[in-house]
């Protein structure tokens, strides 16, 4: 090769170098996007993750000055939201406030039509909360002890509501079942509203329940809180104890939700949402609105997220190889 032309080539190079960096440059200076943010809820309104992006997507919108809009997208589990998600555009219009499920405990369960680990990219983590195990006043299960003493003397007999198979409140009873050796039965819903309605009906015995959607019927005196499912109690419950201190040492199931976007979406848009989304987790009062509904907000960096997404699905991915967990 010539003088000439390894001048050509260098030239080449550089221009392609200076049109990648221009395009990323203009990319990140086009935020927010021109039209309507679009933030999608895998779960029926009403629910956990229905109130929190409620809360969020409302201070997120007055900090950008475009509306963002939630659409509920309820169905298998929360997996319906992830895939349309996973093929939306790569404007960074829609951004999904993803769970634990679909992104780290289904791909063991199913073939899915997306790869949470390549088709969706890492925002930030969102919320983090345990469950807590309520049952119908109406049962006669007062305590936690009760409850697995009546388990274990009616093997099946107890069903519990979860927000889908998968989900961690379906897998927190899983967990249960295995520590405690007693025979629940699983009936999964199509999120928190849906499962709550049919446990006040006395159509299920029990539900693995975020606090948000069980405490105004908690303090009614219509459900009774047994148990929590993190390491720690819950401040708004303190009488009530943690599965862990109840006889179960170690167990913890505890919910997250998380900001993700498709994969197609320029990184610096990305790293854009997760300035934007951190602000917002960290204002006093988008804080204290979560804390009233049991929500802990988790603002962090996109790869402290990656890395909680591949910690949880190896974790879940043991409990359910064990438990031989299976979807009909």
């Amino acid at each position: 090769m010539n003088k000439r032309q390894l001048l050509r080539t260098a030239g080449t190079c550089a221009l392609a170098t200076l049109s990648a960096s221009a395009w990323s440059t203009a990319q990140a200076q086009d935020f927010p996007p021109k039209k309507n943010v679009t933030m999608l809820v895998g779960f029926a309104a009403g629910g956990a993750a229905d109130t929190a992006a409620r809360i969020i997507s409302k201070k997120l919108g007055e900090n950008i000055g475009v509306p963002v809009v939630i659409d509920n997208k309820p169905g298998a589990g929360g997996n319906i939201a992830h895939q349309f998600a996973a093929q939306g555009p790569s404007d960074g219009s829609v951004i999904l406030f993803g769970s634990v499920g679909p992104l780290t405990i289904a791909p063991h369960l199913m073939k899915l039509p997306y790869d949470p680990f390549k088709d969706l990219a890492p925002i930030t983590m969102g919320v983090n909360f345990p469950n807590v195990l309520v049952v119908h006043s109406g049962l006669g299960i007062k305590t936690f002890a009760d409850f697995v003493a009546y388990a274990k003397k009616n093997p099946g007999k107890l069903d519990y509501a979860s927000t889908g198979p998968g989900s961690a409140s379906h897998l927190g009873g899983e967990l249960l079942d295995d520590m405690a050796k007693i025979e629940t039965t699983h009936i999964p819903y199509k999120g928190g509203a849906p499962a709550l309605q049919d446990l006040l009906g006395g159509r299920v015995s029990a539900y693995y329940s975020t606090l948000s959607t069980a405490q105004p019927h908690i303090e009614s005196g219509k459900l009774i809180p047994l148990a929590s499912t993190g390491p720690q109690r819950l401040p708004a419950l303190p009488k009530v104890p943690t599965i862990a201190e109840s006889g179960y040492p170690g167990y913890s199931a505890t919910n997250w939700y998380a900001f993700v976007a498709s994969s197609k979406v320029p990184k610096p848009v990305l790293d854009r949402w997760n300035v934007e989304l951190n602000k917002v987790l960290k204002d006093p009062g988008v804080v204290k609105e979560l804390d009233h509904h049991g929500l802990t907000p988790q603002p962090g960096t996109r790869d402290e997220l990656a890395k909680t997404m591949e910690r949880e699905h190896a974790l879940w991915g043991r409990v359910i190889r064990d438990r031989k967990i299976t979807i009909q």
